[in-house]
């Protein structure tokens, strides 16, 4: 998400991550909370944060409106999805010496990990 510059009258400038459709919308000011507009100090530009807290605030964003309900996971996934159906059959896995996995079924030329 890309960081974007507010000006608050009475604290001053700030920083803020925000969803890119929300860039244009007023910020809350961290110190005051008043309504604060966007500010072009400098250009706006990608946070650099880790892999995985990218994925979480990522994450958080889509589920911030509202939750899928189960009706709607379901609608995405179709009857007889592999993941989520009943009747999914787990596939048959040999074992080999130190716990290593294979697939008879599946590509025998290919190791699992």
């Amino acid at each position: 998400m890309p960081v974007y510059d507010y000006l608050c009258d009475s604290c001053g400038p700030f920083e803020e991550i925000r969803p890119m459709a929300e860039c244009d919308s007023p910020c809350g000011c961290p110190e005051c909370g008043a309504s604060s507009p966007r500010a072009l100090l400098t250009a706006p530009r990608l946070s650099c944060m880790a892999v995985g807290q990218r994925a979480a605030f990522a994450v958080n964003e889509r589920s911030a409106n509202a939750p899928r309900t189960l009706d709607q996971y379901k609608a995405a996934h179709g009857p007889g999805c592999g993941c989520c159906s009943p009747k999914a059959k787990a596939r048959p896995v040999a074992r080999g010496k130190g716990g290593a996995k294979s697939f008879p079924s599946a590509r025998p030329w290919m190791i699992s990990h």
